[in-house]
């Protein structure tokens, strides 16, 4: 494999995670009995770019498919960070009626339907026809197809270029990281802005999230090498943010190397600083999670055992594509775990890949009253202890297994 940034051999093993099924590939019943397509689950770092990545084993137009199950409408606390996004782009750059707003993998129009009730003009970008339904039902012009250059190409020959062109959880989902950034460059107008928000690659490390990990995410992102990729295709970082979403995100603000109107904030330098201050310009920073990944799963799965030999019932809440990385990677099958619970009508009446745990509604879960519930999306575990808190009314515990085994 080579690096999907400078094209260079790979020699470095990151983490191997085995093999899984791409992990929103949620099947139906008649599907249980089918054989389930396997692919490594294995990452690489470059020594030269420090860019964590996997390579395109299942192709992106195969995992964002027409029937794709992620609804970004499903999380309440996703929206709150949506609808603050827009209300503070506004007040800084000041877009109204007369901008563009281009969001690239908008999906069901979760964030665009903000920046519409404000009156500025938008246009979705999703390339699977599921949720940019659903975005069109909204009133929102969803183009579904993939974003590169030649996609870009077409905006500018259309008079759409962006003042804004924003991607939420895109860039690492991109397998031609080059060609999608340099697609950036081009559908951007002269003076217009760019934000990007990714997982950071140093709260994966830190913080264990190694369940963050599956096929849709082929490349795992630092600021430093975020910055070299984007000054490759003429375009400057001037500002950055770390936030919460995801466990620990960086949202990044880009512009034309050649705009002189925005100044670089002092972000810019202070979380390079950071980033070099811990080794993450050395290879020595990335060896050894593996064996942090085995601790969290060796802890699991004694944890499910001891239950399972007590008698309790263990569920599952959200079925959520890092909450199959780490079931997977555990081999927990429903004699572990048996069922998981999902808001979304979606993924309601699927089975879980690999694993073939059934996805049920709310009402199972009163019905059942386990005696467990596993959080499996960690990152939005206060939002559904929340939501889930008459479990404790019965003598339910919650369960996260992410950073390390804790029962709430």
């Amino acid at each position: 494999m080579n690096c999907r940034f400078d094209n260079q051999p790979l020699t470095h093993e990151f983490i191997d995670l085995g093999f899984s099924p791409a992990s929103n590939s949620f099947l139906k019943k008649e599907q249980l009995n089918a054989p389930e397509p396997h692919f490594p689950l294995k990452l690489y770092v470059s020594e030269r770019t420090f860019l964590v990545q996997i390579d395109e084993y299942k192709k992106a137009d195969e995992i964002f498919s027409e029937d794709y199950v992620y609804f970004s409408s499903f999380s309440t606390s996703w929206l709150a960070h949506s609808k603050n996004y827009v209300e503070k782009m506004i007040a800084r750059f000041g877009f109204n009626e007369q901008s563009q707003v281009i969001e690239i993998a908008s999906n069901d129009g979760y964030l665009l339907q903000y920046f519409k009730e404000k009156n500025v003009p938008v246009l979705g970008i999703e390339p699977t026809l599921s949720t940019a339904k659903v975005a069109r039902e909204k009133g929102i012009e969803s183009w579904t197809e993939f974003f590169g250059v030649t996609l870009a190409q077409k905006l500018v020959a259309q008079n759409r270029q962006a003042d804004l062109l924003l991607g939420n959880n895109v860039l690492a989902h991109v397998p031609n990281i080059n060609d999608f950034v340099g697609g950036m460059k081009v559908a951007l107008k002269p003076q217009g802005v760019i934000t990007m928000e990714f997982p950071h690659l140093m709260q994966l490390i830190e913080n264990n999230q190694f369940d963050t990990i599956y096929h849709e995410h082929f490349s795992y992102l630092s600021f430093l090498t975020v910055q070299q990729i984007f000054e490759k295709q003429g375009l400057i970082l001037f500002d950055v943010e770390e936030i919460p979403t995801h466990g620990g995100s960086l949202r990044i603000y880009a512009k034309h190397a050649e705009d002189t109107s925005k100044a670089i904030s002092p972000n810019v330098q202070a979380l390079l600083d950071k980033e070099i201050g811990k080794g993450m310009n050395t290879l020595a920073y990335y060896q050894g999670f593996q064996q942090k990944a085995d601790k969290v799963k060796y802890d699991f799965l004694s944890f499910l055992l001891e239950q399972k030999k007590a008698g309790k019932t263990v569920a599952g809440y959200g079925a959520a594509a890092k909450g199959n990385t780490l079931l997977n990677y555990c081999g927990v099958r429903k004699d572990l775990i048996s069922f998981v619970v999902d808001l979304s009508p979606h993924k309601q009446g699927r089975f879980l890949p690999a694993s073939h745990i059934p996805v049920v509604n709310e009402q199972f879960l009163k019905d059942t009253k386990p005696d467990f519930v596993v959080i499996l999306p960690w990152n939005i575990k206060e939002e559904i202890m929340k939501q889930l808190a008459y479990i404790r009314e019965w003598g339910g515990k919650f369960v996260v297994a992410i950073p390390e085994l804790a029962v709430l």
